[in-house]
């Protein structure tokens, strides 16, 4: 297995929910994002971005709102430009083409605890433990991906010290809430790893 999709794989099979739109150009080449709704078995839909190379979006002739599998890494991107969300949580596409079947949303992760993880209950009583792991990159950079353990699971790790090692499995999830932003409610979007599958290297 690749070293770096040892540490970070992402596999997404849905719906786009609009045709692809660019969203930056880098070192002379064009990215672009799109949308990809995935539905979980309770019927919710997670709505997460995927950015895509203008080559590898060619190449799958995806033009159109369509059913696609992506395989890449989950990736993070500290916004300083004063608009939007402040880290900015996408799937960087490495493989994209078009597939049926049933929804997926799979995420693998291996990296280190960078932050104090924080302990809280659910408005409806569950436990639930905020954790932010730092997953390395090539070029010697590295992704820093919100990530939440519940129950027993998320006890264990709130006892966890900054720079415990974890592996996790789980699920990207999109979540809707609300911030006050001059006295007006404004609908904003978070995403986190939902884990279902913990591993802890202390």
């Amino acid at each position: 297995m690749d070293e770096s999709a040892a540490r970070n794989l992402a596999v997404l099979r849905g719906t786009l929910s609009a045709p692809p739109a660019l969203s930056h150009t880098s070192r002379g080449e064009r990215f672009y994002v799109m949308t990809l709704e995935t539905r979980r078995l309770s019927g919710t839909a997670d709505r997460i971005n995927v950015i895509a190379r203008e080559s590898l979006l060619n190449a799958a002739e995806v033009l159109e709102a369509g059913r696609i599998e992506v395989r890449g890494e989950l990736r993070s991107f500290n916004n300083k430009s004063g608009t939007g969300a402040k880290l900015v949580i996408s799937v960087f596409a490495k493989e994209l083409f078009f597939a049926d079947g049933p929804d997926v949303n799979s995420v693998r992760l291996s990296g280190t605890i960078c932050k104090p993880p924080t302990l809280r209950r659910t408005p409806m009583g569950r436990e639930i433990c905020d954790i932010m792991l730092a997953v390395n990159r090539r070029c010697a950079r590295s992704d820093y991906l919100p990530c939440i353990a519940w129950g027993r699971r998320a006890r264990e790790c709130a006892g966890l010290n900054t720079g415990s090692r974890l592996a996790l499995s789980g699920r990207i999830q999109s979540r809707p809430y609300i911030k006050l932003i001059d006295n007006e409610p404004v609908e904003k979007v978070a995403y986190e790893v939902s884990a279902s599958d913990i591993d802890i290297f202390i």
